[in-house]
């Protein structure tokens, strides 16, 4: 049986990310302080159309998560599992913000567990002043012409203000 006191935890905090949000980074932060290691990692979906193209979502999430010195961004296609397996991680983390949430993610975790059962998921309850933000919330919000700077770190507000600048 291994060492357990020399293993480390590596996890993946998958996502879109677009755009990386304050409940993002309350995650990230917690996730920092539970594992040796924490990849977020983007999925390249080429189905959706996405606010920010993939080279400005890992920037953003670098700059936004600089404090961490345990935590990087990457990117990958196909299988989550299958991503997990090559970068040696043994735990996925997600974040609950509601009920919704729980379902969806459980039968992913469920599905990932057959197929690696080496791989734990790690559910997070969101923070309660983050429960309510959602990705798809910011979009909707800047492209109405709203201030989303309370939802999302500077980094991302900033790109947000040039890209949707306010129409009055």
């Amino acid at each position: 049986m291994a060492n357990n006191a020399s293993r480390r935890l590596v996890a993946i905090y998958p996502g879109s990310f677009d755009p990386l949000t304050n409940g993002h980074l309350d995650l990230i932060s917690r996730g920092a302080r539970l594992f040796d290691r924490l990849i977020i990692a983007i999925l390249t979906n080429t189905q959706k159309q996405p606010l920010f193209p993939f080279d400005d979502r890992i920037q953003m999430i670098r700059e936004a998560t600089s404090q961490f010195e345990n935590v990087e961004a990457d990117s990958f296609e196909g299988l989550l599992i299958d991503y997990a397996a090559r970068r040696g991680a043994n735990a996925i983390l997600r974040g609950i913000r509601a009920i919704s949430d729980y379902e969806t993610e459980l039968q992913m975790a469920l599905l990932n567990r057959r197929m690696r059962p080496e791989t734990e998921t790690i559910f997070l309850m969101s923070g309660e002043e983050f429960s309510f933000i959602s990705s798809r919330m910011i979009k909707e919000i800047i492209t109405l012409g709203g201030d989303v700077s309370s939802f999302v770190p500077e980094a991302v507000a900033a790109r947000l203000r040039k890209r949707f600048p306010a129409q009055r």
